[in-house]
């Protein structure tokens, strides 16, 4: 077999033991796996005249660094518009927005993105604050969650929304006054929805374009793949056209939703779609959801936030919930469910527990996406049930406060609040945890994403006193959450996250080790190379 890729003068990282290998170099043959491993001289003897040969002049190489939990095309299309991630106040958003109306080029609708609820301060969120800016102006702003989003009075009119509706998702609202006027506030992907669909659209080639360059971006950043917690609209579409055309730089696992309302004809529809896919894209699995947001009292908490809310499932039957996962199970196909509060946790558990109790469905790895809050009874459950934890801890670094000012700290108040993220204590259970960064919730670079787990800092302020500190990782558990982890999440330990001949050659070469690096300064650290079956999806410019 013909070698494709050589790579030498490296130090090879192996996130098992935490130790580097004994070898400098590397081959890849033509199947896109790990051929040889050895010294430079004896490596750079396997290359032929076609194969691609870099010298890493001493460069540290990992297995490549997946992102757990992503949103390629819906993240491509929502960090179009306008950021108001750093927004810090009301001012800051209504400055902001005043310059996109003024923009000449803006066209008709005005699309925001990343707006902290946190701006608000002690007012209800909604869009009076920005009335006078937006006035006439049809505007779409996505809070930073994504699950709920503000529109203007005129969005809301050409939308024909002009008071409360019934969905079939629990938590889903449109906000209302106490005059049942909308407030501009549409809670969960339902209410969005009512707006989004008449508003105007991106063109296939447009959706294309943006998803091209998030992803070159991504594995600029050093991600060689993902799991995609979505397949709304062209998602696998587009996909498998980048994918038949060579431009896929990433390798993505990709769970389709199952909503409230499925019936068997549509979870029949999810059995049968698992499996399809092209050479770097897969559907594997299915995403569920058990509830929203703590930010937008849509989380599913055993006792209620500090508002009043936050009291129910996603889902109106969480029953109904429990058997779908059931029949998945007993089909082989695995689960992610968004759980964020302690009694959606406690569901999700429930509902595994009882699946497996069934006998059938073999060793299917689900898992538990976000976890923000759970008590100390839930923490065993995962390790015991086999149950994965999908955590973001950048969530915690970015949009939470040591000191629990916070939107987030302040409804829930400071006992839970104080359990934020616990990502020492599921590691410590037994719990294998897997780290991703909810792209475009928070950013994806993969290195951002271990320093968070390990500083618990905002990164735009390092010097901020950290969340929860006792609840950091180890350098290496960070480091195992974006490749071991994510590899056996996937039930691929066999092929993925070591370098190890026989193993797929998705890999990641930094200028410096992450696990000797100061999480504070890792997220600085130069990528140098990104490679996905050994084909170069990024080189640094001196390489």
């Amino acid at each position: 077999m013909r070698t494709r890729l050589v790579l030498h003068s490296a130090r090879l990282l192996d996130p098992g033991t935490g130790a580097f290998l004994p070898e400098t170099a590397l081959a890849v043959s033509d199947d896109g796996r790990i051929a040889a491993l050895g010294d430079d001289r004896e490596i750079r003897a396997l290359a032929a005249p076609a194969t691609t040969v870099v010298d890493l002049k001493g460069a540290v190489v990992t297995p490549g660094f997946v992102d757990g939990h992503l949103h390629p095309v819906s993240g491509a299309e929502l960090t179009h518009g306008l950021d108001l991630s750093h927004c810090a106040d009301l001012d800051d958003v209504r400055e902001a927005l005043a310059r996109e109306v003024r923009s000449p080029d803006r066209g008709q609708w005005l699309f925001g993105w990343g707006l902290d609820p946190n701006v608000f301060g002690d007012r209800p969120v909604g869009t009076a604050p920005f009335d006078a800016v937006l006035d006439g102006v049809p505007a779409f702003l996505l809070l930073f969650d994504a699950h709920s989003a503000l529109a203007s009075r005129r969005a809301l009119e050409l939308a024909g929304v002009d008071g409360p509706h019934a969905f079939d998702q629990a938590s889903a609202e449109v906000v209302c006054d106490a005059d049942g006027r909308p407030t501009g506030l549409l809670q969960e992907d339902a209410a969005c929805e009512l707006v989004e669909r008449v508003a105007p659209r991106p063109t296939r080639e447009e959706s294309r374009q943006r998803l091209t360059a998030a992803l070159r971006s991504m594995a600029a950043a050093g991600l060689t793949g993902g799991h995609a917690m979505d397949a709304n609209g062209d998602s696998l579409a587009l996909y498998g056209e980048l994918d038949a055309a060579g431009e896929l730089p990433l390798r993505l696992r990709v769970a389709p939703w199952c909503q409230p309302g499925t019936d068997a004809d549509g979870v029949h529809a999810l059995i049968e779609q698992q499996g399809t896919g092209g050479e770097l894209w897969q559907v594997t699995g299915v995403k569920l959801f058990m509830d929203g947001t703590i930010d937008n009292g849509t989380a599913w908490l055993e006792r209620p936030d500090c508002h009043g809310e936050s009291t129910h499932a996603f889902w109106p039957d969480p029953e109904a919930y429990t058997r779908i996962v059931g029949e998945l199970h007993r089909a082989g196909v695995p689960t992610a469910t968004h759980a964020i509060g302690d009694a959606a946790v406690r569901h999700v558990l429930d509902s595994v527990e009882k699946a497996r109790a069934g006998g059938d469905g073999g060793a299917v790895r689900h898992r538990v996406e976000h976890i923000e809050t759970v008590p100390d009874d839930t923490l065993r459950r995962f390790a015991e049930l086999g149950v994965l934890a999908s955590m973001q801890p950048t969530h915690c670094c970015d949009f939470t406060r040591a000191d629990h000012t916070d939107n987030w700290s302040r409804r829930l108040g400071e006992e839970r609040a104080g359990r934020a993220w616990r990502c020492r204590d599921l590691a410590d259970s037994g719990a294998t945890v897997v780290l991703g960064s909810d792209w475009p919730i928070a950013p994806f670079p993969p290195l951002g994403v271990m320093a968070g787990a390990r500083h618990r800092r905002p990164g735009r302020d390092l010097r901020q006193a950290p969340h929860g500190p006792e609840q950091a990782l180890t350098a290496l558990e960070a480091l195992r959450g974006m490749t071991t982890a994510a590899a056996y999440a996937a039930g691929e330990e066999h092929e993925a996250g070591r370098l190890a001949v026989g193993f797929r050659a998705d890999l990641t070469a930094l200028a410096a080790d992450p696990l000797t690096t100061p999480a504070t300064e890792l997220p600085d650290v130069p990528v140098r190379l990104t490679a996905v079956a050994g084909r170069l999806t990024f080189r640094a410019t001196d390489l």
